[in-house]
């Protein structure tokens, strides 16, 4: 069977070698005679799988000891409810930086339950590019700040993750987590959905301080509590298993190839090729975001013509691309390439869009 050249922004591409063991284990799975998403989730075999998927988040990420890693449901959407639920304190502000489409849901959200205010914006060039941390209002009254460190929608990433700040600083790294090294220890949570660079959707990454954690509401409801998925090893109610052994074999399949920075010379790699054939191109490609804030996950440009862009898009499907359509606040084009998504089908989107071009240039 031929696999599509899959550029999806999430669900998106996973190993070939994870799908692989997945289909070999997923009728007996360690010679139990069950599927892992058959097995109870208080069994031994399972929890090794849940143990092992922790520990490996640590040591991938490099993890201080000084921080819990919780697997949780709800996707990262939740987590912005859960969030200001827990540490939106009164007489402070939740401070949220403003990058795109995912961070506007999430200060909406705060809203809910307490003061927000916004510590920088790029809306006004339509989030082309990600503001300055000189350019950041961060004040010591602030109960959080929040930044969203990769936005699939415009094709965006913050480069430099050292946001200094005397409060708390979290960030939901949904759509770049694992694809880099980044400094845990800058942030006092992180959170991100399994989706795009972990594993299938279903479970939700949380990393977590623990002096975070210290922070106890008595008016929050037992399950949207942080604290009680830490003391309960994110067994407090059933986990998504079968999304937690996904995981699982994701982390073995980074940890095989190099780990973060294996990830991330992968990545800078597969995300040259296709801007390099924007930047060459005369014009015909107009990637979206600034050259300084470019994403090594989401590539997103136009064509010079709406007409173009649909028959781009019809002639890459037909051609075994799936997934290029871009998000309907920008149009056009973006090509997904998160961690699984592999450098031969990079190279063919690159070939494809240099033939599409000296066609219709």
């Amino acid at each position: 069977m031929n696999r599509a050249h899959n550029f999806n922004a999430g669900p998106a591409a996973l190993p070939t070698e994870v799908l692989e063991t997945a289909q070999k284990e997923l009728l007996n799975f360690n010679d139990t005679g069950m599927s892992v998403m058959e097995l109870s989730h208080r069994s031994t075999d399972y929890e090794e799988v849940h143990n092992e998927a922790i520990t490996l988040v640590k040591d991938l990420l490099e993890v201080p000891e000084d921080y819990e890693v919780l697997l949780l449901q709800g996707g990262a959407s939740l987590q912005f409810s859960m969030i200001p639920m827990n540490f939106l304190e009164k007489g402070k502000a939740a401070n949220y930086i403003l990058t795109g489409s995912w961070s506007e849901k999430a200060l909406k959200e705060a809203k809910y339950f307490g003061e927000t205010k916004i510590g920088a914006s790029s809306k006004d060039s339509n989030y082309k590019h990600i503001p300055a941390l000189s350019d950041l209002d961060v004040s010591e009254e602030d109960a959080y700040v929040h930044i969203t460190s990769n936005n699939t929608i415009f094709g965006t990433q913050w480069q430099d993750l050292n946001v200094a700040s005397e409060v708390p600083v979290i960030a939901d790294m949904s759509s770049d987590i694992l694809s880099r090294p980044i400094p845990v220890d800058k942030f006092s949570l992180i959170y991100a959905g399994a989706q795009k660079n972990l594993g299938p959707s279903g479970v939700t990454l949380v990393i977590i301080k623990k002096d975070l954690l210290s922070n106890k509401k008595e008016d929050i409801p037992t399950l949207l509590r942080y604290t009680t998925h830490a003391e309960k090893n994110s067994l407090y109610h059933t986990p998504p298993t079968f999304a937690i052994y996904m995981l699982n074999q994701v982390l073995r399949w980074v940890k095989d190839n190099g780990g973060a920075a294996g990830m991330a010379s992968r990545n800078k790699e597969k995300a040259s090729l296709l801007y390099e054939v924007i930047d060459q191109s005369d014009g015909f490609y107009t990637g979206h975001a600034d050259t300084n804030s470019r994403s090594l996950m989401n590539v997103t440009f136009n064509l010079p013509t709406d007409e173009l862009n649909k028959q781009f898009l019809d002639e890459a499907k037909k051609a075994g691309f799936i997934g290029l359509n871009g998000h309907r606040s920008v149009g056009g084009c973006r090509a997904s390439i998160y961690n699984a998504v592999s450098l031969e089908s990079v190279k063919a989107l690159q070939e494809f869009m240099i033939s599409f071009r000296d066609k219709h240039q």
